[in-house]
Protein backbone atom coordinates (compact mmCIF):
# COMPACT_ATOMS: atom_id res chain seq x y z
CA UNK A 1 0.00 0.00 0.00
CA UNK A 2 3.13 2.08 -0.08
CA UNK A 3 2.28 3.74 -3.33
CA UNK A 4 -1.22 4.58 -2.42
CA UNK A 5 0.02 6.66 0.21
CA UNK A 6 2.35 8.27 -1.66
CA UNK A 7 -0.32 9.09 -3.82
CA UNK A 8 -2.67 10.45 -1.38
CA UNK A 9 0.02 12.67 0.02
CA UNK A 10 1.09 14.01 -3.72
CA UNK A 11 -2.61 15.32 -4.27
CA UNK A 12 -2.52 16.78 -1.02
CA UNK A 13 1.03 18.60 -1.27
CA UNK A 14 -0.13 19.61 -4.45
CA UNK A 15 -3.54 20.20 -4.37
CA UNK A 16 -4.71 18.34 -7.14
CA UNK A 17 -8.56 17.84 -5.76
CA UNK A 18 -10.78 16.50 -3.02
CA UNK A 19 -12.19 13.55 -2.36
CA UNK A 20 -15.86 15.04 -2.95
CA UNK A 21 -14.81 15.52 -6.55
CA UNK A 22 -15.97 13.49 -9.36
CA UNK A 23 -12.77 12.43 -11.43
CA UNK A 24 -12.95 11.27 -15.20
CA UNK A 25 -10.11 8.48 -15.40
CA UNK A 26 -8.60 8.28 -18.99
CA UNK A 27 -7.29 4.67 -19.13
CA UNK A 28 -5.94 2.97 -22.45
CA UNK A 29 -5.29 -0.48 -20.62
CA UNK A 30 -1.45 -0.41 -20.36
CA UNK A 31 0.55 -0.87 -17.40
CA UNK A 32 0.37 3.15 -16.22
CA UNK A 33 -3.86 3.37 -16.19
CA UNK A 34 -4.76 0.29 -15.13
CA UNK A 35 -2.49 0.99 -11.75
CA UNK A 36 -4.28 4.51 -11.69
CA UNK A 37 -7.52 2.92 -11.90
CA UNK A 38 -6.77 0.20 -9.34
CA UNK A 39 -5.16 3.51 -6.70
CA UNK A 40 -8.45 5.52 -7.68
CA UNK A 41 -10.98 2.42 -6.27
CA UNK A 42 -8.64 1.96 -3.42
CA UNK A 43 -9.04 5.36 -2.33
CA UNK A 44 -12.60 5.50 -2.52
CA UNK A 45 -12.41 8.17 -5.27
CA UNK A 46 -15.92 9.14 -6.99
CA UNK A 47 -14.75 8.63 -10.92
CA UNK A 48 -15.67 6.75 -14.17
CA UNK A 49 -13.30 5.77 -17.33
CA UNK A 50 -13.36 7.09 -20.55
CA UNK A 51 -11.13 5.15 -23.57
CA UNK A 52 -10.56 6.31 -26.65
CA UNK A 53 -10.21 3.60 -29.55
CA UNK A 54 -7.84 5.10 -32.30
CA UNK A 55 -8.03 2.72 -34.57
CA UNK A 56 -3.97 2.25 -35.35
CA UNK A 57 -3.41 -1.17 -34.54
CA UNK A 58 -6.48 -3.03 -36.08
CA UNK A 59 -7.86 -5.93 -33.90
CA UNK A 60 -5.42 -4.82 -31.49
CA UNK A 61 -7.10 -1.81 -30.66
CA UNK A 62 -10.41 -3.06 -30.28
CA UNK A 63 -8.98 -5.76 -27.67
CA UNK A 64 -7.93 -2.84 -25.63
CA UNK A 65 -11.38 -1.04 -26.05
CA UNK A 66 -13.10 -4.61 -24.84
CA UNK A 67 -10.77 -4.92 -21.97
CA UNK A 68 -11.36 -1.33 -20.61
CA UNK A 69 -14.80 -1.58 -20.74
CA UNK A 70 -14.77 -4.99 -18.65
CA UNK A 71 -12.28 -2.61 -16.38
CA UNK A 72 -15.20 -0.93 -15.91
CA UNK A 73 -17.40 -3.19 -15.06
CA UNK A 74 -15.20 -4.61 -12.61
CA UNK A 75 -15.00 -1.50 -10.63
CA UNK A 76 -18.96 -1.06 -10.93
CA UNK A 77 -18.09 2.33 -12.40
CA UNK A 78 -19.52 4.22 -15.46
CA UNK A 79 -17.65 3.98 -18.93
CA UNK A 80 -17.59 6.57 -21.59
CA UNK A 81 -15.95 5.25 -25.09
CA UNK A 82 -14.92 7.18 -28.53
CA UNK A 83 -13.88 6.18 -31.72
CA UNK A 84 -11.69 8.16 -34.10
CA UNK A 85 -10.37 7.96 -37.33
CA UNK A 86 -7.06 9.07 -36.63
CA UNK A 87 -5.32 8.53 -39.99
CA UNK A 88 -7.76 10.58 -41.61
CA UNK A 89 -8.13 13.24 -39.12
CA UNK A 90 -3.83 13.63 -39.50
CA UNK A 91 -4.26 13.73 -42.89
CA UNK A 92 -7.05 16.33 -42.86
CA UNK A 93 -5.10 18.54 -40.39
CA UNK A 94 -1.73 18.11 -41.93
CA UNK A 95 -0.69 17.03 -38.39
CA UNK A 96 1.36 14.02 -37.45
CA UNK A 97 -0.33 11.01 -35.92
CA UNK A 98 0.79 11.66 -32.25
CA UNK A 99 -0.07 14.88 -32.46
CA UNK A 100 -3.57 14.12 -34.15
CA UNK A 101 -4.02 11.33 -31.43
CA UNK A 102 -3.09 13.52 -28.27
CA UNK A 103 -6.00 16.63 -29.83
CA UNK A 104 -8.54 14.43 -30.08
CA UNK A 105 -8.39 12.97 -26.81
CA UNK A 106 -8.11 15.85 -24.60
CA UNK A 107 -10.46 17.63 -26.79
CA UNK A 108 -12.97 14.58 -26.09
CA UNK A 109 -12.26 14.36 -22.17
CA UNK A 110 -12.91 18.04 -21.93
CA UNK A 111 -16.54 17.73 -24.05
CA UNK A 112 -17.61 14.48 -21.56
CA UNK A 113 -16.34 16.50 -18.30
CA UNK A 114 -18.48 19.37 -19.00
CA UNK A 115 -21.36 17.37 -20.52
CA UNK A 116 -21.14 15.03 -17.36
CA UNK A 117 -20.34 17.64 -14.67
CA UNK A 118 -16.69 15.44 -13.84
CA UNK A 119 -14.79 18.24 -11.92
CA UNK A 120 -11.27 16.80 -13.37
CA UNK A 121 -9.77 14.72 -15.81
CA UNK A 122 -7.25 12.10 -14.67
CA UNK A 123 -4.27 10.67 -16.61
CA UNK A 124 -1.61 8.41 -16.03
CA UNK A 125 1.59 10.38 -16.53
CA UNK A 126 4.39 9.35 -14.77
CA UNK A 127 8.00 10.54 -13.90
CA UNK A 128 9.56 8.68 -16.49
CA UNK A 129 7.38 10.26 -18.72
CA UNK A 130 8.55 13.65 -17.58
CA UNK A 131 11.79 12.69 -17.67
CA UNK A 132 11.15 12.06 -21.90
CA UNK A 133 9.28 14.90 -22.26
CA UNK A 134 12.14 17.44 -20.61
CA UNK A 135 14.38 16.12 -22.85
CA UNK A 136 12.66 15.98 -25.89
CA UNK A 137 11.78 19.64 -25.35
CA UNK A 138 15.08 20.34 -24.77
CA UNK A 139 16.03 19.15 -28.21
CA UNK A 140 13.04 20.79 -29.84
CA UNK A 141 14.17 24.62 -28.39
CA UNK A 142 11.21 24.96 -26.31
CA UNK A 143 12.48 27.20 -23.49
CA UNK A 144 12.65 27.07 -19.91
CA UNK A 145 8.70 26.57 -19.77
CA UNK A 146 9.86 23.33 -21.90
CA UNK A 147 12.74 22.30 -19.33
CA UNK A 148 9.96 22.21 -16.46
CA UNK A 149 8.31 19.31 -17.69
CA UNK A 150 4.96 18.78 -17.32
CA UNK A 151 3.09 19.99 -14.68
CA UNK A 152 0.19 17.83 -12.33
CA UNK A 153 -2.45 20.07 -12.66
CA UNK A 154 -3.14 22.59 -16.10
CA UNK A 155 -7.12 23.67 -15.53
CA UNK A 156 -9.11 20.71 -15.61
CA UNK A 157 -6.22 17.83 -16.27
CA UNK A 158 -4.34 15.99 -13.65
CA UNK A 159 -1.86 14.10 -13.27
CA UNK A 160 -1.91 12.48 -10.02
CA UNK A 161 1.42 9.72 -10.69
CA UNK A 162 4.22 12.26 -11.73
CA UNK A 163 5.69 11.56 -8.35
CA UNK A 164 6.07 7.51 -9.29
CA UNK A 165 8.53 6.07 -11.47
CA UNK A 166 7.70 3.39 -13.95
CA UNK A 167 9.61 0.36 -11.90
CA UNK A 168 7.05 1.63 -9.30
CA UNK A 169 4.03 1.11 -11.20
CA UNK A 170 5.35 -2.47 -12.76
CA UNK A 171 6.26 -3.71 -9.31
CA UNK A 172 2.77 -2.66 -8.21
CA UNK A 173 0.85 -4.64 -10.70
CA UNK A 174 3.03 -7.96 -9.60
CA UNK A 175 1.95 -7.30 -6.65
CA UNK A 176 -1.84 -7.07 -6.64
CA UNK A 177 -1.81 -8.97 -9.64
CA UNK A 178 -3.68 -6.61 -11.96
CA UNK A 179 -4.30 -7.48 -15.93
CA UNK A 180 -3.10 -5.27 -17.96
CA UNK A 181 -2.82 -4.96 -22.02
CA UNK A 182 0.29 -4.20 -23.90
CA UNK A 183 0.89 -1.78 -26.68
CA UNK A 184 3.52 -2.96 -28.89
CA UNK A 185 4.22 -0.54 -31.19
CA UNK A 186 5.19 1.16 -27.97
CA UNK A 187 8.40 -0.98 -28.65
CA UNK A 188 8.95 0.37 -32.17
CA UNK A 189 10.42 3.67 -33.03
CA UNK A 190 8.37 5.20 -35.73
CA UNK A 191 7.15 7.95 -32.95
CA UNK A 192 9.63 10.66 -31.37
CA UNK A 193 8.50 9.63 -28.07
CA UNK A 194 9.31 5.97 -28.18
CA UNK A 195 12.51 6.66 -30.08
CA UNK A 196 13.60 8.83 -27.24
CA UNK A 197 12.66 6.36 -24.69
CA UNK A 198 14.06 2.91 -26.68
CA UNK A 199 16.87 4.37 -28.11
CA UNK A 200 18.26 8.00 -26.85
CA UNK A 201 17.38 7.62 -23.08
CA UNK A 202 19.52 3.83 -22.53
CA UNK A 203 22.15 5.25 -24.75
CA UNK A 204 23.02 8.15 -22.72
CA UNK A 205 22.37 6.06 -19.58
CA UNK A 206 25.43 4.43 -20.54
CA UNK A 207 27.93 6.64 -20.05
CA UNK A 208 25.53 8.57 -17.31
CA UNK A 209 23.71 6.12 -15.18
CA UNK A 210 21.78 8.82 -13.23
CA UNK A 211 20.38 10.61 -15.82
CA UNK A 212 16.66 10.10 -15.04
CA UNK A 213 17.13 11.03 -11.52
CA UNK A 214 19.52 14.17 -12.18
CA UNK A 215 16.30 15.22 -14.97
CA UNK A 216 13.73 14.56 -12.27
CA UNK A 217 16.07 16.70 -9.57
CA UNK A 218 16.80 19.33 -12.84
CA UNK A 219 12.76 19.57 -13.19
CA UNK A 220 12.02 20.56 -9.81
CA UNK A 221 14.93 22.96 -10.11
CA UNK A 222 13.51 24.40 -13.19
CA UNK A 223 10.03 24.83 -12.24
CA UNK A 224 10.69 26.83 -9.48
CA UNK A 225 13.47 29.12 -12.00
CA UNK A 226 10.64 29.78 -14.65
CA UNK A 227 8.75 31.62 -11.75
CA UNK A 228 11.38 33.93 -11.20
CA UNK A 229 11.91 33.76 -15.20
CA UNK A 230 8.32 35.15 -15.69
CA UNK A 231 8.33 37.14 -13.39
CA UNK A 232 11.05 38.96 -14.72
CA UNK A 233 9.64 38.52 -18.79
CA UNK A 234 6.42 40.09 -17.52
CA UNK A 235 8.12 43.12 -16.27
CA UNK A 236 9.57 43.28 -19.84
CA UNK A 237 6.80 42.84 -21.57
CA UNK A 238 4.77 45.26 -19.67
CA UNK A 239 7.45 47.93 -20.68
CA UNK A 240 7.61 46.92 -24.43
CA UNK A 241 4.15 45.80 -26.11
CA UNK A 242 1.92 48.04 -27.01
CA UNK A 243 -1.64 46.59 -28.12
CA UNK A 244 -3.35 48.61 -30.81
CA UNK A 245 -6.72 46.94 -31.94
CA UNK A 246 -5.51 43.38 -32.75
CA UNK A 247 -2.02 43.95 -33.60
CA UNK A 248 0.65 44.34 -30.79
CA UNK A 249 3.26 47.11 -31.64
CA UNK A 250 6.96 47.10 -30.00
CA UNK A 251 9.78 50.13 -30.21
CA UNK A 252 12.42 49.15 -31.92
CA UNK A 253 15.10 51.38 -30.19
CA UNK A 254 13.85 50.26 -26.63
CA UNK A 255 13.85 45.98 -27.61
CA UNK A 256 17.47 46.59 -28.83
CA UNK A 257 18.36 48.05 -25.03
CA UNK A 258 17.26 45.04 -23.62
CA UNK A 259 18.93 42.67 -21.87
CA UNK A 260 19.08 39.36 -22.97
CA UNK A 261 17.08 40.43 -26.30
CA UNK A 262 16.95 36.76 -28.04
CA UNK A 263 14.90 35.31 -24.91
CA UNK A 264 13.14 38.50 -24.40
CA UNK A 265 11.98 38.51 -27.89
CA UNK A 266 11.08 34.78 -27.85
CA UNK A 267 9.04 34.81 -25.22
CA UNK A 268 7.45 37.86 -27.18
CA UNK A 269 6.43 35.97 -30.21
CA UNK A 270 6.09 32.35 -29.17
CA UNK A 271 2.14 32.72 -28.37
CA UNK A 272 1.72 33.76 -32.19
CA UNK A 273 3.31 30.57 -32.90
CA UNK A 274 6.59 31.59 -34.06
CA UNK A 275 9.41 29.16 -33.17
CA UNK A 276 12.77 29.26 -31.12
CA UNK A 277 14.85 29.29 -34.70
CA UNK A 278 12.96 32.59 -36.37
CA UNK A 279 14.25 34.50 -32.79
CA UNK A 280 17.22 34.91 -35.19
CA UNK A 281 14.75 35.96 -38.10
CA UNK A 282 13.21 38.93 -35.92
CA UNK A 283 16.19 39.91 -34.61
CA UNK A 284 17.42 40.36 -37.88
CA UNK A 285 14.10 42.80 -38.94
CA UNK A 286 15.64 45.09 -35.89
CA UNK A 287 18.14 46.51 -38.34
CA UNK A 288 16.50 46.07 -41.51
CA UNK A 289 14.64 48.29 -43.69
CA UNK A 290 10.52 49.62 -43.39
CA UNK A 291 8.64 46.48 -45.05
CA UNK A 292 10.80 43.27 -44.27
CA UNK A 293 9.12 40.71 -42.09
CA UNK A 294 8.51 37.09 -41.46
CA UNK A 295 5.80 34.98 -40.65
CA UNK A 296 3.97 32.16 -38.50
CA UNK A 297 1.54 30.35 -39.70
CA UNK A 298 -1.31 32.94 -38.57
CA UNK A 299 1.06 35.94 -38.05
CA UNK A 300 3.00 38.23 -39.50
CA UNK A 301 5.78 40.27 -38.14
CA UNK A 302 6.21 43.42 -39.99
CA UNK A 303 9.53 45.93 -39.71
CA UNK A 304 7.51 49.76 -40.05
CA UNK A 305 10.50 52.26 -39.13
CA UNK A 306 11.06 52.09 -35.47
CA UNK A 307 8.39 49.56 -34.90
CA UNK A 308 7.87 45.93 -35.23
CA UNK A 309 4.11 45.27 -35.48
CA UNK A 310 2.63 42.08 -34.93
CA UNK A 311 -0.81 41.65 -37.01
CA UNK A 312 -2.64 38.13 -38.02
CA UNK A 313 -1.82 37.61 -41.48
CA UNK A 314 -5.09 38.12 -44.08
CA UNK A 315 -6.65 35.08 -45.33
CA UNK A 316 -9.03 34.40 -47.92
CA UNK A 317 -11.77 32.45 -46.65
CA UNK A 318 -13.46 32.83 -43.32
CA UNK A 319 -12.53 30.15 -40.87
CA UNK A 320 -15.15 28.22 -39.15
CA UNK A 321 -14.84 27.07 -35.58
CA UNK A 322 -17.36 24.72 -34.05
CA UNK A 323 -18.07 25.12 -30.20
CA UNK A 324 -20.13 22.02 -29.14
CA UNK A 325 -19.73 22.54 -25.16
CA UNK A 326 -19.95 25.45 -22.45
CA UNK A 327 -17.01 25.42 -19.93
CA UNK A 328 -14.59 25.63 -22.53
CA UNK A 329 -11.91 27.62 -24.07
CA UNK A 330 -11.87 27.87 -28.38
CA UNK A 331 -8.32 29.46 -29.53
CA UNK A 332 -8.77 31.04 -33.15
CA UNK A 333 -6.78 33.80 -34.88
CA UNK A 334 -7.81 36.52 -32.97
CA UNK A 335 -7.29 35.13 -29.36
CA UNK A 336 -9.27 33.11 -27.21
CA UNK A 337 -12.59 33.28 -26.01
CA UNK A 338 -13.32 31.29 -23.05
CA UNK A 339 -17.20 30.34 -22.09
CA UNK A 340 -18.62 30.00 -18.72
CA UNK A 341 -22.07 29.26 -17.53
CA UNK A 342 -22.85 30.80 -14.40
CA UNK A 343 -25.71 31.17 -11.83
CA UNK A 344 -27.17 34.67 -11.46
CA UNK A 345 -25.46 35.80 -8.15
CA UNK A 346 -22.55 34.93 -9.48
CA UNK A 347 -22.47 37.68 -12.06
CA UNK A 348 -20.86 41.01 -12.02
CA UNK A 349 -21.81 43.22 -14.44
CA UNK A 350 -18.95 44.68 -17.09
CA UNK A 351 -18.48 47.21 -19.61
CA UNK A 352 -15.69 45.63 -20.83
CA UNK A 353 -16.51 44.71 -24.90
CA UNK A 354 -13.81 41.65 -24.47
CA UNK A 355 -17.09 39.94 -21.88
CA UNK A 356 -20.95 38.88 -23.18
CA UNK A 357 -23.24 38.16 -20.65
CA UNK A 358 -25.95 36.32 -22.41
CA UNK A 359 -29.44 34.67 -21.37
CA UNK A 360 -28.12 31.18 -21.33
CA UNK A 361 -31.58 30.17 -21.29
CA UNK A 362 -31.83 31.64 -25.36
CA UNK A 363 -28.69 30.02 -26.22
CA UNK A 364 -28.16 26.44 -27.78
CA UNK A 365 -25.36 24.57 -28.60
CA UNK A 366 -23.52 24.17 -30.73
CA UNK A 367 -22.44 27.78 -31.81
CA UNK A 368 -20.63 28.80 -34.25
CA UNK A 369 -17.29 31.09 -34.23
CA UNK A 370 -16.57 32.75 -37.56
CA UNK A 371 -15.28 35.51 -39.61
CA UNK A 372 -18.18 37.86 -40.61
CA UNK A 373 -19.25 37.85 -44.57
CA UNK A 374 -21.32 40.69 -46.65
CA UNK A 375 -24.96 40.14 -45.56
CA UNK A 376 -24.64 39.54 -41.87
CA UNK A 377 -26.77 41.65 -39.95
CA UNK A 378 -27.95 41.64 -36.49
CA UNK A 379 -30.05 43.33 -33.39
CA UNK A 380 -27.17 45.70 -31.72
CA UNK A 381 -27.68 45.77 -27.91
CA UNK A 382 -30.45 48.66 -26.89
CA UNK A 383 -32.48 49.17 -30.79
CA UNK A 384 -35.60 46.56 -31.73
CA UNK A 385 -34.04 46.98 -35.50
CA UNK A 386 -32.07 45.04 -37.13
CA UNK A 387 -28.71 46.10 -38.55
CA UNK A 388 -26.69 45.09 -41.31
CA UNK A 389 -22.76 44.30 -39.86
CA UNK A 390 -21.07 46.30 -42.46
CA UNK A 391 -23.68 49.30 -41.42
CA UNK A 392 -22.61 49.04 -37.92
CA UNK A 393 -18.37 48.79 -38.37
CA UNK A 394 -19.43 52.36 -40.52
CA UNK A 395 -20.99 53.84 -37.55
CA UNK A 396 -18.19 52.89 -35.43
CA UNK A 397 -15.60 53.95 -37.71
CA UNK A 398 -13.48 50.55 -38.05
CA UNK A 399 -10.28 50.69 -40.66
CA UNK A 400 -10.29 48.26 -43.31
CA UNK A 401 -8.02 46.08 -41.19
CA UNK A 402 -10.72 46.27 -38.22
CA UNK A 403 -13.45 45.23 -40.57
CA UNK A 404 -11.36 42.02 -41.80
CA UNK A 405 -10.57 40.66 -38.50
CA UNK A 406 -13.78 41.03 -37.25
CA UNK A 407 -15.19 37.37 -35.41
CA UNK A 408 -18.82 36.98 -34.31
CA UNK A 409 -20.32 34.20 -32.83
CA UNK A 410 -23.62 32.78 -34.33
CA UNK A 411 -26.48 30.14 -33.25
CA UNK A 412 -29.35 29.06 -35.81
CA UNK A 413 -27.58 31.39 -38.35
CA UNK A 414 -28.53 34.34 -35.77
CA UNK A 415 -25.66 36.49 -34.92
CA UNK A 416 -25.71 36.50 -30.85
CA UNK A 417 -22.17 38.33 -30.43
CA UNK A 418 -19.99 40.67 -32.33
CA UNK A 419 -16.72 39.48 -30.74
CA UNK A 420 -14.72 41.80 -28.79
CA UNK A 421 -17.74 44.75 -29.55
CA UNK A 422 -21.87 44.16 -29.16
CA UNK A 423 -23.94 41.65 -28.42
CA UNK A 424 -27.32 40.80 -29.82
CA UNK A 425 -30.38 42.26 -27.78
CA UNK A 426 -32.61 39.10 -28.55
CA UNK A 427 -29.76 37.09 -25.65
CA UNK A 428 -29.25 39.97 -23.45
CA UNK A 429 -29.89 39.23 -19.62
CA UNK A 430 -33.18 40.28 -18.13
CA UNK A 431 -34.69 40.21 -14.42
CA UNK A 432 -35.88 36.57 -15.16
CA UNK A 433 -32.44 35.73 -16.16
CA UNK A 434 -31.71 32.76 -14.16
CA UNK A 435 -28.31 31.76 -15.67
CA UNK A 436 -25.65 33.36 -17.60
CA UNK A 437 -23.57 32.48 -20.25
CA UNK A 438 -20.28 34.46 -19.84
CA UNK A 439 -17.88 35.23 -23.20
CA UNK A 440 -14.27 36.14 -22.60
CA UNK A 441 -12.34 37.28 -25.56
CA UNK A 442 -8.46 37.52 -24.68
CA UNK A 443 -5.35 38.85 -26.75
CA UNK A 444 -2.79 36.41 -28.26
CA UNK A 445 -0.35 37.84 -25.91
CA UNK A 446 -2.57 36.78 -23.26
CA UNK A 447 -2.25 33.33 -24.07
CA UNK A 448 -0.34 31.27 -21.27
Amino acid sequence: MLLLKKLQQFIAAENLFQLKDRLLVAVSGGIDSVVLCHLCQQANFNFAIAHCNFHLRGDASDADENFVEQLSKQYKVPFYLQHFDTVAEAKANKTSIEETARNLRYQWFEAIRAEHAFNYVLTAHHADDNIETVIMNFFRGTGISGLRGILPKQGKIIRPLLFARRTELEQYIKENELQFVTDHTNFENDYTRNYFRNTIIPLVNESFPETSSNVLKNIQRFKETEILYQQSVQLHLKKLLEIKGNEVHIPVLKLLKTTPLASILFEIIKPYGFTAHQTSEVIALLKSESGKYTESALYRIIKNRNWLIISPKQTTEAANILIETVECEVAFEKGIIKIQELNNDQIKLSVDNNTAMLDAATIQFPLLLRKWKQGDYFYPLGMQKKKKLSRFFIDNKLSLTQKENTWVVEMNKKIIWIAGMRIDDRFKISSNTQKVLKLTLTGPNNIA
